[in-house]
């Protein structure tokens, strides 16, 4: 039975994490420990439809599934949800890095709370397209007078003060929609978040973000990314190309339906084709409308391995744009669904020339051993990033959190009508 009293989220240390993604939308709820360990309550999923590439394409269908999805995480963790911490995702999602650059009044003897807040809205004072907003603005770093990875200038003497920004902004319609078929449930938005933003927070230790690594969710119908150096984020992304387009490829050349070349793919699939798959047989089964037929498994293996190749060439492509993928040391950390695939984390690090790991979540409480892999890694990444986030703010409700933040990143309260008007 849900909780009578309704836990107040809002006054507690429960969150929840929402992810509408193509293959499945997931609703984690946690309650964040004294320690900062995170205990899993309940978990609900449900097979995601009217999705496509991580973007809502079928309103009531998308929210008949959500509602799915949410029943059930009440029901396990006996939590009657109000507020969410959604994930975003998309190829729509772009980013970029600014850098703003101040000079410190002679007079001045040292750089003052001030400074910090005038070369920051220079460097997240940037031009993007018109039909787009802001997601994330993240310092990476200060420079004071040539000397980088400074954290926190306030009080150092110095002349001149420079702030880099990593800011990643994504379609304004592609957003919205997302947020209001979350609305409409009803459940209040807490904030919204780049998914492998999300995901790092679990997957990453700080020692691998500052010796350099990159997230990877392979998901349905995406492929995001993000990238860590010197502990602050590089780049990040989105593919439009994901698990979905392996199933659909298979279902093609196989010619079996999409149900039975998807659980083909997770049963009996690997990315990486062996000589000695020729020759072997694998029997689908018919039912309604079709009628069963053996298929080849080298054929099959030749099929997942070129579409995973071409997922992580375009990858590699992306990275080549950027200065930074000598600086991975710590390697790379495959999430998502997909991730499980056999064979995929062989074929990642063929293509980037990087160690790949498996990006299992941090060790947590609670519903343990189903949910400690890779799939999952986006929504308990978003209860974590709930934690932080609200360690570095005032407790206020659900609205005005993210009201704020809205008009903080984009200077007024225009933008804020379009999410909640």
């Amino acid at each position: 039975m849900i909780l009578e009293f309704v836990r107040d989220m809002a006054k507690s240390n429960i969150y929840v994490g929402l992810e509408v993604g193509t293959s499945k939308i997931c609703v984690v709820v946690g309650e964040v420990r004294g320690d900062g360990s995170i205990k899993i309550l309940g978990v609900g999923t449900a097979p995601s439809r009217g999705v496509r590439k991580g973007e809502i394409v079928d309103f009531d269908t998308a929210q008949r599934c959500l509602h799915d999805a949410l029943v059930r995480a009440e029901d396990k963790s006996d939590v009657m949800i109000r507020n969410v911490f959604l994930s975003i995702t998309g190829p729509h999602v772009e980013s970029l890095n600014n850098r703003g650059c101040i000079r410190i009044p002679d007079d001045q003897s040292e750089i003052t709370v001030d400074d910090l807040e005038e070369v920051k809205e220079l460097a997240r004072d940037v031009a993007i397209p018109p039909e787009n907003v802001f997601l994330h603005s993240i310092v990476r770093h200060y420079i004071v007078d040539g000397q980088e990875l400074v954290m926190n200038p306030v009080g150092m003497l110095g002349r001149k003060l420079e702030a880099d920004y990593h800011i990643i902004h994504g379609i304004r319609n592609r957003i919205q929609n997302t947020i209001r078929c979350v609305r409409e449930i009803p459940l209040e938005v807490e904030d919204v978040v780049f998914g492998p933003i999300a995901a790092a927070q679990v997957v990453l230790t700080k020692d691998a973000r500052e010796q350099g690594a990159l997230v990877v969710d392979v998901g349905g119908g995406t492929t995001d990314y993000v990238l860590y150096v010197d502990g602050s984020v590089a780049m990040s992304g989105s593919l439009g190309i994901g698990g979905d387009h392996i199933t659909n490829d298979l279902s093609i050349v196989l010619k079996i339906p999409l149900s039975k070349a998807e659980k083909l793919k997770k049963d009996d699939g690997c990315a990486v084709a062996s000589p000695d798959d020729e020759g072997q047989v694998i029997r689908v089964d018919g039912d309604t409308g079709f009628v069963g037929r053996d298929v080849d498994r080298g054929l099959m293996n030749q099929v997942i391995h070129s579409r995973c190749l071409e997922i992580f060439e375009l990858l590699d492509k992306r990275l080549s744009q950027g200065s930074y993928k000598d600086r991975l040391k710590a390697g790379v950390f495959l999430t998502g669904g997909c991730s499980q695939l056999d064979g995929m984390s062989e074929v990642a690090e063929a293509v980037l020339g990087l160690p790949v790991h498996r990006g299992n979540t941090a060790p947590i409480s609670g519903l343990t051993a189903t949910f400690e892999n890779p799939q999952f890694a986006t929504p308990i990444g978003l209860i974590r990033y709930a934690q932080l986030l609200e360690n570095e703010r005032p407790q206020r409700s659900a609205m005005s959190k993210l009201a704020n933040r809205i008009t903080g990143l984009f200077g007024g309260s225009r933008l804020f009508s379009w999410l909640f008007g």
